[in-house]
C-alpha cells in the first residue's frame, strides 16, 4: 500500500494550491484520512482530517476558514484545498490513512503533535509560500 501526496509547489502569499492524496493497492473509502505538515525544526502538525464514519471534518485553528479537505470516492483521492496561503504554511505536507480510527481517534492523532500515528503514510509534497 502506497499513499502519495502531490500538488505542492511555490506560491505567493494569498495564493492557492490543491493537494491530492492517492493510494495504490488500497481503497480509501472507509479510511479516516489526515493531512499533516512539518516544517524544519518543528513538530508535526495535524492540519485537517476527514472521518470515515460520517464524513465529519476537522481543521487546525491555524487553517480554519482557509483549507478544505474533501473526498472523491470515484477517484480514490483525498484533496486539501488551500486558499489564502501564508508564509507560515510553508512545510512538507503528508497524507495518512487509517481504517481503524473513529472520529474522536482521528482528532486525537491530529492534535497529538506527532505523538500518535496512523496506519498508512504517504511521501510528502513541499509547499512553499513566498514572494
Amino acid at each position: 500500500v502506497q499513499l502519495q501526496a502531490s500538488g505542492g509547489g511555490l506560491v505567493q502569499p494569498g495564493g492557492s494550491l490543491r493537494l491530492s492524496c492517492t493510494a495504490s493497492g488500497r481503497t480509501l473509502d472507509d479510511d479516516a484520512i489526515g493531512w499533516f505538515r512539518q516544517a524544519p525544526g518543528t513538530e508535526r502538525e495535524g492540519v485537517a482530517g476527514i472521518s470515515s464514519e460520517d464524513g465529519s471534518t476537522y481543521y487546525a485553528d491555524s487553517v480554519k476558514g482557509r483549507f478544505t479537505i474533501s473526498r472523491d470516492k470515484a477517484k480514490n483521492t483525498i484533496y486539501l484545498q488551500m486558499n489564502s496561503l501564508k508564509p507560515e504554511d510553508t512545510a512538507v505536507y503528508y497524507c495518512a490513512a487509517d481504517p481503524n480510527l473513529s472520529g474522536s481517534g482521528l482528532l486525537r492523532v491530529l492534535t497529538s503533535r506527532g505523538r500518535y500515528g496512523m496506519d498508512y503514510w504517504g511521501k510528502g509534497t513541499q509547499v512553499t509560500v513566498s514572494s
